[in-house]
């Protein structure tokens, strides 16, 4: 029997861009887990809290839009965050239907012990900071293009 892979080089897994894309987000999410393991949140509640760090307050659904979540996987994360005291969520007053996040001062007080973590994580990836860049950059042209 003739091996099939030769005449399908598209199910070839070292042809696959999204494999590798795939494995290093996982790698990156274990990288991460130590250090927010001290701060006691994961990576998802993280890049919740990096956004609302920089806005300090703004409703579900911009939350959602910055971060690519839906409002299935972000609602049990804010749930989780509002438990630990560093969000709140609430009604706006203009709209009973739209769910404002802000943080708490308990919050508030978490940046400055994570203020840390994106140098230490970056201390352990060999790359050139322009490389980094780049790759930013690729994977924000990427997923802009799935969204088309």
């Amino acid at each position: 029997m003739k091996n099939s892979a030769t005449t399908t080089p598209q199910l070839l897994i070292e042809n696959q861009v999204c494999f590798p894309l795939y494995s290093a987000a996982n790698a990156i999410v274990r990288a991460y887990r130590p250090l927010l393991d001290k701060i006691d949140i994961t990576y998802l509640q993280y890049i919740v809290m990096m956004v609302l760090w920089e806005e300090l307050s703004l409703n579900v659904k911009e939350l959602g839009q910055r971060l690519r979540l839906d409002s299935g996987t972000l609602t049990p994360l804010l749930k989780r965050l509002e438990s630990k005291g560093f969000v709140e969520r609430r009604r706006s007053e203009q709209d009973e239907r739209v769910r404002i996040i802000s943080l708490t001062e308990k919050g508030i007080a978490l940046k400055e012990q994570a203020q840390y973590i994106p140098e230490q994580l970056s201390c352990s990836v060999d790359l050139p900071e322009a490389q980094l860049r780049e790759l930013k950059n690729l994977c924000e042209q990427f997923l802009d293009g799935l969204d088309k």
